[in-house]
């Protein structure tokens, strides 16, 4: 597998109106814990070895940031400048990290005002043992874009990212052997759709879906399996409105595969998933995943 010099999606940071019920959600129902906790903020890791999947602060709704893990302090520093060439501000110049986790780290900030941390050397966690219905790591996150080919332009040249596949609608950037981590969907603004969850199995998304309807959170679309990347997926509206999937068995590619084309993801009329049970998108779930964006 070909050298990338961002090398995973490690975290994603949320505000969230009323953080107490955010952490009620996020460790009862959805199935995360406690890492580390600040004031008006929260830090809650999966059972992999991420110190932290998910960064939690108090007020409005909104994305803040989406941190990657960089191959070293070079490689980051490569990335700061094909990144500022293609465009992106630096907000934060690297420099050690004081937060849970710690590590070194930069960010910047993309034309269009996504703001995507790079960090290195941050603390592993003890990963947990597998649990058939809680999530292991974040899988990908998917950002509203107006100009999907610009925005993806950008992340090949500027941060190192390869295309996977290219739908009508959505291209799909890796930056390590998962076909995605980071999908880029067509829309009228900028900002985040939803951030999704990896499960161990198809199974452990049932799982952890019939747990999340039993706390009075229905399934938003799904379950079903993506076409571009494979994917089983469940789809769910947290409380405060974001959107958030268990996935799992993501598609795993090497260095000689071929991006496919838009002609290429063509469902028969009606369908909206591979197998053809996921029911068209509520109205309610497309509006939510409209409704976010960056603070």
């Amino acid at each position: 597998m070909s050298d990338f010099p961002v090398t995973a999606l490690r975290s994603v940071e949320l505000a969230v109106p009323d953080l107490a019920a955010a952490e009620r959600f996020y460790t009862a129902v959805w199935g995360l814990g406690v890492a580390a906790r600040g004031p008006g903020r929260l830090w809650l890791h999966a059972t992999g070895d991420d110190h932290h999947v998910l960064a939690l602060e108090q007020g409005p709704a909104a994305i803040r940031s989406v941190t990657f893990r960089a191959a070293g302090e070079d490689a980051l520093a490569r990335v700061i400048g094909t990144a500022t060439a293609e465009g992106a501000a630096l907000v934060a110049s690297p420099a050690p990290l004081e937060e849970p986790g710690g590590g070194f780290g930069a960010t910047l900030s993309d034309p269009r005002g996504f703001v995507l941390r790079l960090v290195t050397g941050d603390a592993r966690r003890a990963a947990s043992a597998p649990a058939r219905d809680r999530a292991d790591r974040l899988a990908h996150v998917n950002l509203n874009c107006r100009d999907v080919d610009a925005t993806a332009r950008f992340f090949e040249t500027g941060l190192g990212f390869r295309l996977a596949d290219r739908s009508k609608l959505m291209a799909f950037e890796r930056c390590n052997a998962d076909h995605h981590a980071v999908v880029l969907a067509e829309a009228p603004l900028d900002g985040l759709n939803h951030v999704a969850f990896n499960m161990p199995t198809w199974e452990s998304v049932m799982r952890g879906a019939g747990r999340l309807v039993d706390a009075g959170f229905p399934i938003a679309w799904g379950p079903g399996r993506h076409g571009p990347g494979d994917n089983v997926f469940a789809y769910f509206v947290d409380p405060f409105g974001i959107v958030v999937e268990y996935t799992a068995e993501v598609e795993v590619v090497a260095d000689d595969h071929v991006p496919r084309g838009p002609d290429h993801w063509v469902w028969p009329p009606g369908r909206t998933d591979q197998w053809g049970i996921a029911p068209p998108k509520p109205e309610a779930t497309k509006r939510a995943q409209l409704a976010i964006r960056f603070a």
